[in-house]
């Protein structure tokens, strides 16, 4: 090895992307692939967000605004926040690695349920901090145990609400209770990557609802699911001036492109955000026809909040995504857990019950 690398990355838990289309036609020598294995958006770009990138594109020589000032206003504006309590990142887990960087020193504890996002365990160990985690039950969080687990050392509580992989949402009656049982001075993060997918009525905007009372809690969201921006990496973050501040001080310099920053402008306009309406509309009821196909097939799916399903299928998790993969469906297998399989297009999920209607639960 070369250099001396810090004891810590080298035992580094490793993020694992989905494998791409492209690869699992290779390897099982088909002549395509679906990938359904990344939570993306699975239709194009609207037409208006496509033409602000083109013509973002001809100013690539120049360096982006560092703070993606218009990008703050506009989400100040449209969360009735002052402008002081947004800051913008690349992705919502760009803006978590910012807090992590400003908040949590070797030894610190970082309280969160697990199985969640896989991320968590990464930036844990980049950073020496102890992870504590959290078992689901019934594959969702049970935040009367994660508040028993906070202790003096812990800095951060993490929350991905709806959760990845398992599709379940925290209830703002339950994220009330939590921050009411922690410490203020511990930031309990409330990651809504996919809060535009979410229709249960006990579910509420955390913005209005739950940082006015709680200035501990921190808001996450993204542009890359609902919004279909996932290649150009911009989310942002809401929450006590003091903690942005701080989350700013730490930001690498021009981390989110001026393509990007223009992108998300565009999204925000009247226009963008009526044909959003119409596509997130239609992943929902996508939702639900592939939701309840599973179930009539005899497939375990667990009730999602988000842009995709999970099927907690155990110990049949790597058979399954085998299957599907040699039939050209590309998913994200969770080892001896089960397999969370991203909405397509209505023929892409058609493609899927499909094949899932092939084989049958017992496989």
């Amino acid at each position: 090895m070369i250099g001396r690398p810090r004891a810590a990355v080298a035992s580094l838990p490793e993020y694992k992307p989905g494998r791409s289309a492209a690869q699992a036609a290779a390897e099982h020598n088909l002549a395509e692939a679906v990938k359904l294995a990344s939570n993306e958006n699975a239709n194009d770009p609207l037409p208006s967000v496509a033409k602000a990138v083109a013509e973002a594109a001809l100013g690539m020589n120049r360096y982006p605004d560092h703070r993606c000032m218009e990008v703050r206003e506009a989400l100040a504006d449209r969360h009735r926040v002052g402008l002081d309590q947004v800051t913008v990142g690349s992705g919502s887990v760009g803006v978590l690695q910012q807090l992590f960087a400003s908040y949590v020193d070797p030894g610190d504890e970082v309280v969160y349920p697990w199985r969640s996002f896989e991320v968590h365990p990464v930036f844990c160990a980049v950073s020496a901090a102890r992870a504590v985690t959290v078992p689901l039950v019934d594959h969702a969080f049970d935040l009367d145990a994660v508040a028993a687990a906070v202790t003096d050392a812990t800095k951060i509580v993490i929350l991905s609400t709806p959760n990845n992989p398992t599709g379940t949402v925290c209830s703002t009656a339950e994220l009330q209770r939590l921050l009411a049982a922690v410490p203020d001075d511990i930031i309990v993060v409330i990651d809504e990557a996919y809060r535009e997918f979410v229709t249960d009525p006990a579910v509420a905007d955390p913005i209005e609802g739950i940082l006015p009372e709680h200035p501990n809690a921190l808001v996450l969201r993204t542009f890359s699911k609902a919004y279909g921006l996932a290649n150009l990496r911009v989310g942002y973050g809401i929450g006590h001036p003091g903690v942005i501040g701080a989350l700013d001080k730490v930001a690498l310099p021009f981390i989110v492109s001026g393509i990007a920053q223009d992108a998300a402008l565009a999204s925000l306009e009247p226009q963008a955000a009526a044909e959003l309406g119409e596509r997130v509309a239609g992943i929902l009821a996508e939702r639900e026809r592939v939701s309840a196909a599973m179930d009539e097939q005899g497939w375990p799916v667990v009730p999602s909040q988000a842009n995709f399903v999970y099927l907690p299928v155990r110990a049949g998790a790597m058979d399954l995504f085998v299957r599907l993969e040699k039939q050209g469906l590309v998913t994200r297998p969770f080892e001896g857990e089960g397999v969370r399989i991203s909405l397509g297009t209505p023929e892409q999920n058609d493609r899927l019950l499909a094949a899932l209607g092939t084989f049958g639960p017992a496989g």
